[in-house]
């Protein structure tokens, strides 16, 4: 997209479109200024941070914008279009960015289940060439990931989607339906905060947990490697929402001692035979929101699933890979559901951090 926007002889238009703002401000934005940056063309005066466009010398442009917002996708016409991880936009944001371009669509996605692509591109258009790529296809992946994907190998259905590129099922999710919504809404009510630890190998989640008709809405507050115990005390520090319960892991007796000392409420969570599971199947009864840019989130969501072992079969034990935010949600709704007059809360003035509005200022 960069090199067509580079020697066109007549100024076009690309739009790259994602779930959410902050999915492509993680994403597709850093990779696009990162790859100016490093083969130096980039020049700080074509970027437009607040409308999240880039003007090349030809005239042309590639802007930014996510798929939640109708407006954009009912907007006018584009020449080029990229469209990161189809699967989790709706076909209709789809029908409407595809109807307004002009050359081409490109779109990428792993290939864990089906989508409206297969039912309704595939081998319905004569326009469409499906192409498969693998990690094997990426001659600049480092080795460490590398030997990572491939150590999976044995887990037959992960290793078919991520290591071949071939359509699945991802067996053994563990959490299902669950929706994502753009903010904490405004009368929920701060519950409690689920706390899983991390230092150097694993990041350290923090999540904030509202109550809020009748169900629980999920807020990323930290998910960081190398985080002191002062840091995460700062960190909720500064949500403003002093008070509020802290539920870490009961493992950490030392931390979690030294966040008491920095006068939080500190409640660990408990833990005995069963209690893992136990506080899955809580968490799977209750009806759950996450907040769009909760990306870590919804990334170990989308990822949480049962081990396997070589032959397929799913064990009662959630995968460590992406269970760090799990986690966390565990503690904290484990805590707050064993009360059981939790669903009797009456509505009161609103316990909310402050959020400030997302925007493009790199």
């Amino acid at each position: 997209m960069i090199h067509l926007a580079q020697t066109d002889k007549e100024a076009t238009l690309t739009s790259v479109v994602s779930e959410s703002f902050p999915h492509l401000k993680r994403g597709a934005i850093r990779d696009f200024l990162n790859i100016l940056q490093q083969h130096k063309y980039y020049k700080d005066g074509n970027w437009n941070r607040t409308d999240c466009i880039y003007t090349f010398e030809t005239g042309s442009k590639i802007e930014f914008f996510s798929a939640d917002q109708p407006d954009k996708t009912r907007g006018p016409r584009r020449d080029r279009l990229f469209i990161n991880e189809a699967n989790n936009i709706p076909f209709d944001a789809f029908e409407q960015l595809e109807v307004r371009t002009k050359e081409f669509v490109y779109m990428d996605w792993n290939p864990v289940s089906e989508f409206w692509f297969y039912e309704s591109v595939l081998n319905k258009r004569k326009d469409v060439e499906f192409i498969t790529l693998t990690y094997k296809d990426n001659e600049a992946l480092d080795k460490q990931i590398l030997d990572s994907i491939e150590t999976r190998k044995d887990r037959k259905n992960w290793w078919k989607v991520y290591g071949l590129g071939q359509l699945g099922e991802l067996e053994g999710k563990i959490y299902k339906d669950w929706d994502i919504i753009n903010e904490v809404p405004k009368y929920a009510r701060l519950e409690r905060y689920g706390l899983d630890y991390g230092y150097s190998n694993d990041p350290t989640a923090i999540v904030a947990i509202f109550y809020y008709d009748g169900g629980y809405v999920l807020d990323e507050i930290a998910y960081n490697k190398g985080l002191s115990n002062k840091r995460i005390s700062d960190i909720i520090t500064d949500q403003e929402t002093g008070g509020v319960p802290i539920i870490p892991d009961s493992a950490e007796p030392k931390s979690n001692d030294e966040l008491k000392s920095y006068g939080h409420v500190v409640l660990p969570a408990e833990k005995g035979k069963d209690s893992v599971c136990n506080g899955i199947q809580l968490v799977q009864e209750q009806k759950i929101s996450v907040t769009k840019r909760s990306l870590n989130i919804i990334k170990e969501y989308r990822n949480y699933m049962w081990t396997t072992n070589k032959d397929g079969n799913t064990l009662n034990v959630p995968e460590h890979e992406f269970s760090h935010s799990m986690d966390a949600i565990r503690y904290g709704m484990s805590s707050l559901l064993k009360q059981p007059t939790i669903k009797e809360y009456k509505q009161s003035a609103p316990v909310l951090p402050f959020y400030g509005d997302a925007d493009c200022n790199f």
